[in-house]
C-alpha cells in the first residue's frame, strides 16, 4: 500500500460508514478509483470487494479509469434539451468515436453530460475543459474539438 493511501485510509480503519468519503479522497487523489486501492479499502474496512465496487459504481461521481486530459461536457438540462442538445452529443460521440463517460483511445478527451450547466439562455450548450459554448450547432462543435485536437497536440509537444 502507498504512503498516500495509508494515510487517506488509516483515519478510517473500523469506521464502516466512511466508505464514500474514503472513495471520494482516492479519486481527489488518483482522478479516478484504481481496482488495487479499491482492493486495500474492502481490506482496510472489512467489506467485500463487491460492496466497494457497488458503492463505487452506484454513484456516477465515481471514475474507474482515468479521466482524459480534457473534458467535454455536454448540457442535458431542459432548456439545451429543446434546443437540440441530444443531437449535438450524438453528433459529439460519432466525431469522438466514444460514448458517455468514456475517454478516446489516446486519452486526450473524455466525453461526460451534465444536468445543467447554468448558462440556459446559451442553449444548446457544451463545455470544453472550463470555457463554456453556447448557441451550439454540429458544426460549432467541430470547431470546438478541433480546436481542443489542436491545443492539446501543441501541449503534449510542449
Amino acid at each position: 500500500m502507498s504512503p498516500e493511501l495509508a494515510r487517506i485510509l488509516d483515519p478510517h480503519r473500523g469506521h464502516a460508514d466512511a466508505l464514500i468519503t474514503v472513495l471520494a479522497e482516492i479519486q481527489n487523489h488518483y482522478g479516478y478509483l484504481p481496482r488495487r486501492e479499491m482492493e486495500h479499502v474492502a481490506d482496510t474496512l472489512a467489506f467485500p470487494l463487491s460492496r466497494v465496487f457497488g458503492v463505487a459504481t452506484f454513484y456516477n461521481l465515481f471514475r474507474l479509469s482515468p479521466p482524459g486530459r480534457n473534458t467535454v461536457r455536454v448540457c442535458r438540462g431542459t432548456a439545451c434539451h429543446v434546443n437540440g442538445s441530444a443531437a449535438i452529443l450524438d453528433h459529439v460521440k460519432t466525431t469522438l468515436g466514444i460514448v458517455e463517460d468514456e475517454t478516446t483511445l489516446d486519452g486526450a478527451i473524455t466525453l461526460q453530460t451534465v444536468a445543467c450547466v447554468g448558462a440556459c439562455s446559451l442553449a444548446p450548450v457544451i463545455v470544453v475543459n472550463d470555457a463554456v459554448h453556447g448557441r451550439m450547432t454540429s458544426d460549432k462543435a467541430d470547431a470546438a474539438l478541433t480546436a481542443l485536437r489542436a491545443e492539446s497536440a501543441g501541449a503534449v509537444r510542449a
